[in-house]
């Protein structure tokens, strides 16, 4: 029975890197610290991993509701302490009282740069507070060379972990009932829109699955996966609790607030 086959097939170069940074802590009884991972690419390589009793695995993106954070993989012989995350918060400083800061901006300053996003964590915005997590490595480059998002000035400067702005995941729930789990039947019933419309949304690459844009209607969507929809916010698969009598599928969903 192969791995892949419990998987997308977009997802098969992920799972044979995780594979490899398995096999390499294990040949090489040493660590392997990795970039930052998205919530499915972390619950991928927990799956990967399962109880092997040589190595471990442990994640961290800054703080306790962090959603994309660094994987340490690690030998059976050692205890993780959160310097071994290589981990730093910056805060952006900019003139709050006359401009507004949001998420996109912010994201696409620090891609302007040249960096992967792989290389940074969340982006948190709290009030007039802008923060991020990102590898240590790029500090001092992110330090010298951002000092504009959008038409503001900036500077950034590294701060101590404890201070990471709370950010709280409100999500409202609700169970209901598809005709299929196909992407744009789910998107359907979410949003409350027609089949055809949601259809467009994906055609038009306004959708994203588990952070991928996809333009594929007819996917099937699975237990925890993060449907992001452009002008309408984000979604997530709770549950699949099985098919009704009139052989429908029933899923317990969420809307982030």
């Amino acid at each position: 029975m192969s791995i892949y086959q419990h998987y997308r097939p977009d997802e098969k170069e992920f799972i044979d890197q995780s594979l490899g940074w398995i096999d390499l802590v294990k040949r090489n009884y040493s660590p392997k610290l990795t970039d930052f991972l998205d919530p499915r690419q972390q619950q991928i390589l927990t799956a990967i991993l399962g109880n092997d009793p040589e190595a471990g695995l442990e994640f961290f993106g800054g703080g306790d509701q962090a959603e994309r954070k660094r994987a340490l993989l690690y030998p059976d012989y050692l205890t993780p302490q959160l310097s071994d995350f290589q981990l730093a918060l910056y805060e952006v400083v900019y003139p709050s009282k006359f401009v507004t800061l949001d998420h996109r901006q912010v994201l696409g300053s620090l891609m302007s740069l040249g960096l992967k996003r792989e290389k940074f964590g969340d982006i948190l915005i709290a009030k007039h507070q802008v923060q991020f997590a990102a590898s240590e490595e790029i500090g001092d480059y992110i330090r010298a060379n951002l000092n504009k998002i959008g038409q503001a000035s900036v500077t950034v400067k590294r701060i101590p972990l404890e201070k990471i702005a709370a950010e709280a995941e409100s999500w409202i729930e609700q169970t209901c009932t598809v005709s299929s789990l196909r992407l744009d039947a789910v998107l359907s019933t979410i949003l409350n829109i027609s089949r055809q419309k949601s259809q467009a949304l994906i055609a038009g690459g306004k959708v994203k699955l588990n952070f991928k844009q996809t333009e594929s209607v007819t996917e099937d969507c699975c237990e925890g996966d993060i449907l992001s929809v452009r002008g309408y916010g984000r979604c997530k698969v709770f549950s699949i609790e099985g098919k009704t009598k009139k052989d429908k599928w029933r899923i317990n969903i969420g809307k982030k607030k």
